[in-house]
């Protein structure tokens, strides 16, 4: 059986934790599945579960960004996004001559994620990338910290935004207590009207 890194330190964070770990959930008389069946009997509110995201996103600091690249392989990296807004949306900042504008441009459909190593938790955003050009929003979502990238600011030529429209939203996050399935990791499941 193949065991990654992640789901290994996963299980020793959950078991110091006082968390139920894969090996609790063949034993039913585990104090720790007691504990997590309580849990879950009380499925997380909609609102619950977008506050979990919420949460795990901002101490996750920043998150990957994944795109469709030319040969329909996914393309990933790191992003220094801002906080999502009330209804998960995310604006990010970019060059406009990278890859990532042309694959969005192309395929505007994308993935964030966010992983909380702290407190075991991860977000996964799948929904639509659009490429924001105009002015005001550019001034008014560009950071300090991006001047060494952008020397013009946000009205430098190179500078684009993105703006992130979230369709479907998945979690599991164990300091919230959502998605604690300890057999399958299930996460627990938004899905957002379309905008």
């Amino acid at each position: 059986m193949y065991v990654n890194a992640f789901s290994m330190s996963l299980v020793i964070v959950l078991a110091a934790a006082g968390r139920p770990t894969i090996s609790d959930a063949y034993d039913p008389g585990s104090p720790r599945m007691e504990s997590t069946e309580a849990q879950q009997s009380a499925e997380p509110t909609r609102e619950a579960i977008i506050e979990a995201a919420r949460d795990i996103m901002v101490a996750a600091g920043p998150g990957a960004l994944i795109t469709v690249g030319p040969d329909g392989s996914p393309q990933a990296r790191i992003m220094d996004a801002f906080p999502p807004e009330s209804n998960l949306t995310v604006w990010m900042g970019t060059n406009r001559g990278t890859r990532k504008v042309d694959e969005i441009r192309a395929n505007p459909k994308v993935t964030l994620i966010y992983f909380d190593p702290a407190n075991p938790g991860y977000v996964t955003l799948i929904g639509t990338a659009r490429l924001v050009d105009d002015p005001e929003e550019k001034r008014a979502r560009f950071k300090d910290a991006w001047k060494a990238y952008y020397p013009e600011g946000p009205e430098g030529d190179d500078f684009l935004l993105i703006e992130f429209v979230p369709g479907r939203l998945e979690v599991v996050s164990v300091k919230h207590g959502v998605a604690s399935d300890p057999l399958a990791w299930k996460p627990a499941i938004v899905e957002f009207d379309a905008r």
